[in-house]
């Protein structure tokens, strides 16, 4: 269950794009953020020689997926120089460390497993790690101590705009009903959609499907993205979502689905008809008055 909490975010250089330090003012682990033109820096810190966690983050080059590595390492200044060495595609690393260097190697070794799991569940970033190995051996209290640690970092990440444990979609229960109520509907001529209005834009739900034909004024540079990611697959006369997908607007998502230019405020509507411009456009603006 969210709560409200407190978080710390150091700037070393006083350079907001630079390298940043984020902390819950609680908790004893601190996530590191460093782009990699700066990874000299951070290896030069005291931190660099501890035992921890870490996150490589980029995109393909080619389709623009997101992409996520994630390890553990005794030696946070060798490992890092490796990857830097032998891995093309990241171009930040976050870094989870203990604020009192308790972390051990069995506590990064469990938080490594448990966290590639998370993410791998999540579905937000192409994982670069391949497969998420076997589960270590931990006692039971250090267990629930890698749980306590799992949330910190999960958060930390998250507010530093990586929040690869956090699915796209809620979840959806019962009857149809998701945490903030009813799914929304885009419906047309071979398209069949269902998606999520949320805090980071909307999500088009997995299982939705879409016109292959676009019209002659859509630019389906976007579609030919999504299919070369594997988010979309052709399936005769349509297009399906093999997986959850976050649009920036709700136009883009019902566009991708119809294959033309829409307006998602009024394409996406609950089962019952309203749009989603009747329930949350407008109920802003009436909110407000």
């Amino acid at each position: 269950m969210p709560h409200p909490q407190t978080i710390q975010i150091f700037l070393p250089a006083g350079d907001p794009q630079g390298i940043r330090i984020a902390e819950i003012t609680t908790r004893i682990v601190r996530v590191i953020e460093v782009p990699r033109s700066l990874l000299g820096d951070f290896l030069r810190m005291p931190e660099a020689e501890q035992v921890g966690v870490y996150f490589l983050f980029g995109e393909d080059e080619d389709g623009g997926a997101p992409r996520c590595y994630i390890g553990q390492t005794g030696s946070l200044k060798t490992r890092l120089s490796q990857h830097n060495a032998a891995k093309d595609f990241w171009n930040r690393a976050l870094i989870a460390v203990s604020l009192t260097n308790s972390l051990t190697n069995t506590h990064a070794s469990y938080l490594e497993w448990l966290s590639i799991q998370q993410a791998q569940s999540a579905g937000r970033y192409v994982m670069d790690n391949g497969n998420a190995g076997a589960r270590p051996h931990t006692p039971a209290p250090m267990q629930a101590d890698c749980s306590e640690i799992h949330d910190t970092m999960r958060m930390l990440l998250a507010t530093l705009g990586h929040p690869v444990f956090d699915p796209l979609s809620k979840p959806v229960a019962t009857g149809g009903q998701s945490d903030d109520g009813e799914l929304y509907y885009c419906r047309a001529r071979n398209a069949e959609g269902r998606g999520q209005y949320t805090e980071e834009g909307f999500v088009v739900l997995k299982g939705s499907s879409g016109r292959v034909d676009v019209t002659p004024s859509f630019m389906s540079r976007a579609r030919e993205r999504l299919l070369k990611q594997g988010v979309l697959v052709l399936d005769g006369d349509r297009v399906r979502f093999e997986r959850d997908h976050l649009f920036k607007t709700p136009s883009g998502a019902s566009d991708c689905l119809t294959g033309g230019n829409t307006n998602g405020w009024l394409e996406w509507r609950r089962a019952d008809g309203r749009t989603l411009q009747e329930l949350e456009r407008l109920a802003v603006e009436e909110g407000d008055a």
